[in-house]
């Protein structure tokens, strides 16, 4: 079974290189011939003139969101894992937003930012006025697209709301009730095939509100409950992923809410965390569902 794993060309750090060869290492214990590509490897445009001299794939497991490339390559017949739609809706916020809270999803309560560009900004902001009526302070400030919690800030009072906006210009924005009974905790779930395969309890122990391990943030296996495996899973399933990261929140009164979910999440720290391998999972996966093993 010959695989592509598609990875950016621009992303070398060793953050992005050790995932590439876990996911690498894994297709070799299942007797997948997986071979890395980048998207600059593969540009819209050229592809005709890679696959005139190659084998085409069985399958492609995405692991950028290089959106267009994923679109090209099922255009032309390609299995996508995940597929071009579901990454494009959890890379934006927003979209997620949209697609999760129209199919009943608990989320906080979410105001997404009117849209304006970058020859203008945010010239009126009169519109805030609504946000911090709805809210009060403090609530959350997010970019659309973000990594690793980098693009999120907590808005205590007028002035940081302004030190935020300075700071995102014209980016696409949502506005989020503060979740203080989640403040520096939250739960990442992995799925792969409408299966929870680990979870992990994230916690903050300096004093910052985001729970991130990338931002200092501790991690510690978890037993999720029912109720919050089922709700991973069912996110998933509307959003259509074979597999994915899902963060939840602690809400009042033991109510679970859905904070993100992560198409490409980077799966090292759960694997560290709980001794379950990620990418094995996800690589078997595709191989039981190419095979017809799985619905």
């Amino acid at each position: 079974m010959l695989g592509w794993l598609v990875v950016n060309e621009f992303l070398t750090s060793n953050k992005y290189s050790t995932l590439n060869d876990w996911l690498l290492e894994a297709a070799k214990k299942l007797d997948i011939n997986l071979v890395q590509k980048t998207n600059a490897e593969l540009m819209v445009g050229c592809l005709e003139d890679v696959l005139e001299k190659e084998e085409t794939p069985d399958f492609v497991l995405f692991w950028d969101k290089d959106i267009r490339l994923a679109k090209a390559l099922e255009q032309r017949g390609m299995r996508v894992f995940n597929s071009s739609l579901p990454i494009e809706i959890c890379d934006d916020k927003s979209y997620t937003e949209l697609v999760l809270r129209n199919a009943g999803i608990p989320m906080p309560k979410t105001i997404l930012a009117p849209k304006t560009f970058d020859t203008v900004g945010y010239c009126d902001q009169q519109f805030l006025e609504v946000v911090i009526q709805k809210f009060g302070f403090p609530f959350v400030v997010k970019e659309c697209f973000g990594s690793f919690g980098q693009q999120v800030y907590l808005c205590k009072d007028r002035k940081d709301l302004g030190d935020i906006l300075s700071l995102t210009g014209a980016k696409p924005i949502l506005f989020q009730e503060f979740i203080e009974s989640s403040f520096g905790k939250d739960v990442r779930i992995q799925v792969v095939g409408e299966k929870v395969i680990a979870s992990m309890y994230r916690y903050s122990e300096n004093g910052d509100f985001r729970a991130n391990i990338s931002n200092g943030g501790k991690m510690k296996p978890y037993t999720p409950s029912e109720e919050e495996k089922d709700l991973a899973i069912k996110c998933c399933q509307i959003i259509g992923l074979d597999f994915a990261g899902v963060d939840l929140l602690f809400g009042e009164n033991g109510k679970i809410l859905v904070c993100e979910v992560n198409s490409n999440a980077h799966f090292k720290n759960i694997s560290d965390c709980t001794h379950v391998d990620a990418a094995w999972h996800i690589l078997d996966y595709i191989k039981k569902k190419l095979k017809g093993e799985l619905a």
